[in-house]
C-alpha cells in the first residue's frame, strides 16, 4: 500500500495521501473540492502514514484552529450523544455539518467521563488524581486542554492552566511526556489493538492519530515522538476508538460500545447558508 512517509508531503489542507488506490485519493479530492465550492472553510490537514508495520490516519490542526475544537458529551435532552453518528444527527437538525471527530476519554462505568471533563467553559468532571487499574491510571495520565492561548497535553500533576479553560479532557496514560516516551511501554509488547490519541507539536499545532491497525503503546508512543514530533502525546481510548474524517474515508458509521465525550470541528451547513 502506498502511503505517505513524510507528514510534511501534504501541503494543501484536506488532501489525502495514500487511500491505498488512485481512485481513492480522486474521489477524497473531489470531496474537498466540493466544500470549497460551496464555500465551506475548511481546517486541519489530513494524511496517513506507516510506522513500525501499522497504518495511522492522521488530522493535525494549524496554529489558531484548535480555538474551533468542540468537545461534546450530552444532548439537548440531557442524554449521552453516545456516538458519532448520533452527534452527526443532532448537528445537521441545527444546520451544521461535521468536519471531523473522534471519540474522547476514558469513561467510567456510569458513562460519564473517568476525569477532568471541560466543555465550553463548564466543568462537568474534576481532576482524577485517584489510583486504580487499568489504562487510565498508568501514571502519568495527563490532561489534553484547550484555552485561549492555544492547546496543551501536559501531565495530570502539572495541570495548572492559565486563563480560562474552554475545553479539557483527561484520560491516560500519557503517551509522550516531555519528550521521553511513557517509561512502562515494552518494545515489541503483545497488547495490540486500535488506538486513538493526541499531541501537540513543537509548532503549537494539535495532532490527532488513530491506528488503522492494531498497534500496542510503544509504537503508539514513538509514532507522536519520532513521527509527529509532538513532545507530549497523550492516549484517548482503544478497541471501540473511531474517527470521522471523510477525507481518509472515515465516516464512523458502527457502534460496538457507546462513547461519552468526543472533541470534533463543524462548520455551518451549506444548505443553512441559502437564503
Amino acid at each position: 500500500m502506498n502511503r505517505c512517509a513524510n507528514p510534511d508531503c501534504v501541503k494543501d489542507k484536506f488532501r489525502v495521501a495514500g487511500l491505498g488506490s488512485v481512485v481513492g485519493s480522486v474521489l477524497g479530492l473531489l470531496l474537498a473540492g466540493l466544500c470549497l465550492l460551496n464555500g465551506a472553510v475548511l481546517a486541519g490537514t489530513a494524511f496517513s502514514i506507516e510506522h513500525q508495520d501499522a497504518a495511522f490516519d492522521i488530522f493535525r490542526l494549524d496554529p489558531g484552529e484548535e480555538q474551533q475544537l468542540r468537545f461534546f458529551w450530552k444532548g439537548p435532552d440531557g442524554n449521552p450523544y453516545g456516538s458519532i453518528a448520533a452527534l452527526r444527527q443532532e448537528l445537521a437538525s441545527n444546520g451544521e455539518d461535521l468536519i471531523f471527530a473522534v471519540n474522547g476519554g476514558i469513561y467510567a462505568r456510569d458513562f460519564t467521563p473517568l476525569g477532568l471533563y471541560v466543555e465550553n467553559g463548564r466543568t462537568l468532571e474534576g481532576l482524577n488524581r485517584s489510583r486504580g487499574g487499568g489504562n487510565f491510571f498508568l501514571k502519568p495520565n495527563g490532561v489534553f486542554y484547550v484555552t485561549d492561548k492555544g492547546a496543551r497535553v501536559v501531565a495530570t500533576d502539572h495541570y495548572q492552566p492559565r486563563g480560562q479553560v474552554r475545553n479539557a479532557v483527561q484520560s491516560g496514560p500519557m503517551l509522550v511526556v516531555d519528550g521521553e516516551l511513557h517509561a512502562r511501554f515494552i518494545p515489541g509488547y503483545h497488547s495490540r489493538h486500535v488506538r486513538n490519541g493526541v499531541g501537540v507539536d513543537r509548532d503549537g499545532r494539535v495532532v490527532f492519530a488513530i491506528s488503522e491497525t492494531p498497534a500496542n503503546f510503544h509504537d503508539f508512543g514513538t509514532l507522536f515522538r519520532d513521527r509527529l514530533d509532538c513532545p507530549n502525546a497523550l492516549y484517548l481510548d482503544g478497541k471501540i476508538s473511531q474517527m470521522y474524517l471523510p477525507p481518509l474515508g472515515r465516516y464512523a458509521f458502527w457502534v460496538w460500545k457507546p462513547f461519552v465525550s468526543m472533541i470534533g470541528m463543524t462548520e455551518q451547513s451549506a444548505q443553512s447558508s441559502v437564503p
